[in-house]
């Protein structure tokens, strides 16, 4: 079966950041930031992206492009005879079916508070009856199950229409109104009151703050977020490489990836600090920042129903852009593993996501006494697998077959990924990248399994 191909260079850039472009974000953070002393952080923050996440992410799609394939049958193609890499792209597999079974339901959270806003539901309500929309919405398994559902129906069908026609198009179209979004949304919040103090503590970098946190601290936390935004080390990304032509180099891509990445993460930063700051809320409020901070500084805003309408929008727009774009893996895999057509593919995916996502579900109501080691509830618990284990363990395991001799090897992945015109990846980098970028993807995996 002929491989698909994107449309456009514009096409890949946009699927490939809306996959990278998710909840962490939007949601992750800014909280993260507002924890971490504000500009400190955002500054090691850039730092770790261009040197952590560029080449990993040059890995992973290098990997792609020079098989042509999704990840189990790509390192069959790369691999040595007799080697045993392509166990690694079961792994790869099962973490995105175990991101993709909690990640729809928060992606549904969005939906749902877009559908509230826009319908009036937050109108005139005190701050405590804002908080208990969302308890109300947690403790209602139908109302969870209908958002989840409408997320993966959509999702899937989206996908069954094949790479250009369904994943590229409707990508572009969402990519573009998030942009649009996201910058309306900063304008807005700087005309408030007392923006430009959540600006100052969002962008100027405060040393002194930093020390209080504690300068470890920041660096650990901006080497995290910089890692994990880039959604690297399950395939998700490789996958897409698989569709990408030769024409330009993958340090380039790599680069105009991370940067609208980095981009949407900064605006949405500057869309929550002066709103903080505006309404005296705190800026370190952690995850309820989203669901419960926010709704109640819209309600008490000017046109509030509006804005609050228009963030949701956005964030279903983020949220859902990883969440096709992880689908089109799922699809690839069944596909090209088993040589089921793209229809069959969405149809069984669609099944089986549907049902293998009801724990989460229900894991704030009728099984909210279950919980897994740590005290975490089944949404916590999927997340530590995928985002503490399964994506930096992946990107390691990436990262030694690009550069080993016992798999792809060095010369290979930089002729990969030096193929095209644009920016090329220096030889020289080959000690960073072996010696001293696996100890620091594996200090990131070692820290995320202690125990919290």
């Amino acid at each position: 079966m002929k491989r698909e191909n994107f449309q456009s260079r514009l096409g890949f850039l946009l699927v490939s950041a809306g996959c990278a472009i998710g909840i962490g974000n939007v949601w992750k953070f800014p909280y993260v930031t507002g924890q971490n002393g504000g500009g400190v952080f955002v500054l090691c923050y850039l730092l770790c992206l261009l040197v952590m996440g560029v080449p990993v992410l040059t890995m992973e799609l290098a990997v792609g492009r020079a098989s042509r394939r999704s990840a189990v049958q790509a390192y069959y193609k790369l691999e040595k005879p007799g080697s045993k890499w392509h166990i690694h792209g079961w792994f790869c597999v099962l973490g995105c079916y175990i991101l993709m079974i909690y990640y729809t339901t928060v992606s549904g959270w969005m939906l749902g508070y877009f559908v509230k806003f826009a319908t009036g539901t937050f109108s005139g309500l005190e701050n405590t009856a804002i908080d208990e929309v969302f308890n109300a919405m947690l403790a209602n398994p139908g109302e969870l199950t209908m958002w989840m559902g409408l997320t993966v129906i959509v999702g899937f069908l989206v996908c069954s229409f094949g790479l250009q026609k369904g994943l590229e198009r409707i990508t572009k179209v969402m990519m573009l109104g998030l942009l649009t979004l996201i910058v309306l949304l900063a304008v807005h919040s700087f005309t408030l009151e007392g923006a430009m103090e959540g600006v100052k503590f969002y962008l100027l970098p405060d040393f002194a703050r930093a020390a209080e946190v504690g300068y470890g601290q920041v660096i650990m936390a901006a080497m995290n977020q910089a890692f994990f935004t880039l959604s690297v080390g399950i395939a998700s990304m490789e996958v897409l490489g698989s569709y990408m032509a030769k024409d330009f180099t993958l340090t380039g891509e790599a680069v105009r990836i991370c940067s609208l990445d980095t981009f949407v993460a900064l605006m949405a930063g500057l869309i929550i600090f002066p709103a903080c700051f505006s309404f005296g809320v705190k800026p370190d409020s952690g995850p309820p920042l989203i669901f419960q901070t926010l709704p109640k500084v819209f309600a008490n805003v000017a046109g509030g129903r509006l804005w609050g309408t228009l963030f949701f929008l956005f964030m279903t727009f983020a949220s859902f852009s990883t969440v096709i774009a992880v689908f089109e893996g799922l699809q690839a895999n069944l596909i090209d593993n088993f040589g089921w057509s793209r229809k069959k593919a969405s149809l069984f995916n669609g099944v089986f996501v549907l049902l293998a996502s009801m724990p989460c579900v229900l894991g704030f109501n009728l099984w909210s006494g279950l919980t897994f080691p740590g005290g975490r509830n089944v949404l916590d618990f999927e997340d530590f697998l995928v985002s503490n284990l399964l994506l930096p363990l992946g990107s390691l395991v990436y990262l030694l077959f690009c550069v080993s001799k016992w798999g792809w090897g060095f010369d290979n992945y930089l002729a990969e990924t030096n193929t095209g015109t644009g920016m090329q990846m220096p030889r020289w980098i080959k000690p960073y990248v072996q010696f001293v970028l696996p100890v620091l993807i594996f200090v990131i995996l070692f820290q995320g399994l202690l125990p919290g």
